[in-house]
């Protein structure tokens, strides 16, 4: 089955909040437009009514208006405009000597723990942020920049969501006054698991200064600084006896840090799955077999989500699984080929995409429903767990 043929598990409202109307007809109109000039014409009215509202006191509406996206198609059109009203937004009045900029850095972070003892928690604040800061100088991150600035808290994913954007804003503008960058964002300790490992995504905010009209996040390149980068990140969050590896990503606005971010734990989450049970399973009962299915759960961001499923013919026991979320800027096939392309790189050839929504749980056993690929039917999928 083609990753294209997957179905969207997700549920978008059918009815949109008069509030909000204009703005998804808007980007619908867009998607719908008969050219290139045409569908920028409306997309620059909708970037401007998106900067207007990101210049708001009130993120909850911002956040209810992405949220009544009728479609994936219009949910992602919300998103990519979004982050051009940022950068709209963050240009700086005519005759302002300084510009600010505010940044935020993803890091993929995998913590493990071997031993069996009490594991100790991660804190989520770096005890000396400026010599993290002294590694992106050095090495010429912020194209060369040397004004800025790094928080202290290592922050999770919701205090860049949405709803934050338009603190975070006014958060700029005071640093572009001169009031300094008070980013007032809570840390976020990292738990640890004993035998386990885990992946988390956490931010690095920091804001710079610089002329008006310098770009200091075009640059998408880590090679220069990312590994020395990472190595003071876990210096400065390791705990003894907790082993941590830190993938940071370049810096970038708020909203398009959290979509890169998001989907970056997820690749790192789904890689660190599958490279455990194919080996797993290669070392007891043989060669592997995956199946991708689309669930809808409505515990699960849009209420739907993904599933890697391994298992073997050879061992009796259930499958092993993944949970792949899908977030508004996703299209289905795009993730089922990412999961697709990381199997044949682990050299499994045996993988299903089932066709069909799924439910959350299998009816008999309340268990998490997941598939065994021998068990598949040519016609019709039983559930397995």
């Amino acid at each position: 089955m083609p990753a294209s043929e997957c179905p969207d598990p997700r549920v978008f409202p059918e009815h949109v909040d008069p509030a909000y109307a204009p703005l998804i007809e808007l980007a619908a109109a867009s998607l719908a437009a008969p050219s290139a000039a045409r569908a920028d014409a409306i997309d620059q009215v909708l970037i401007g009514a998106l900067a207007t509202r990101l210049c708001s006191a009130d993120g909850l509406l911002l956040a209810e208006l992405m949220a009544a996206a009728t479609s994936y198609a219009v949910a992602r059109h919300l998103w990519r405009r979004l982050i051009d009203a940022w950068r709209e937004a963050s240009r700086p009045p005519d005759g302002d000597g300084l510009a600010a900029t505010l940044f935020a850095m993803p890091a993929v972070i995998i913590v493990g723990m071997a031993s069996a003892s009490e594991p100790p928690p991660v804190e989520g604040v770096l005890g000396e942020p400026e010599r993290v800061a002294e590694v992106l100088r050095e090495h010429g991150a912020l194209a060369g920049n040397q004004t800025f600035s790094l928080s202290a808290a290592v922050t999770a994913a919701d205090a860049l969501d949405v709803a934050r954007l338009p603190a975070l804003l006014e958060c700029q503008r005071r640093a572009a006054r001169g009031g300094g960058a008070n980013f007032d964002l809570p840390a976020a300790p990292i738990a640890v698991q004993s035998g386990q490992e885990n992946v988390y995504l956490r931010f690095l905010v920091g804001c710079a200064l610089a002329a008006p009209g310098i770009d200091l996040l075009a640059a998408t390149d880590t090679a220069r600084w990312g590994l020395p980068m990472a190595r003071e990140f876990v210096r400065q969050l390791g705990v003894p006896g907790v082993s941590l590896l830190a993938l940071p990503g370049a810096p970038q606005s708020p909203p398009a840090a959290l979509v890169q971010g998001r989907a970056a734990q997820r690749a790192v989450g789904a890689q660190l799955f599958a490279s455990n049970a194919i080996r797993r399973l290669r070392a007891s009962v043989g060669e592997p077999s995956a199946v991708i299915s689309a669930h809808t759960c409505s515990g699960a961001p849009g209420g739907g989500e993904l599933r890697l499923s391994l298992s073997s013919v050879l061992d009796q026991r259930g499958a092993e699984g993944f949970r792949c979320p899908l977030f508004p800027t996703d299209a289905v096939g795009d993730v089922v080929t990412m999961l697709d392309e990381l199997l044949r790189d682990c050299r499994v050839t045996d993988i299903c995409v089932l066709p069909g929504l799924h439910a959350d749980r299998d009816p008999a056993t309340g268990l998490t429903l997941l598939f065994k690929r021998d068990a598949l039917p040519q016609r019709e999928a039983p559930r397995f767990h």
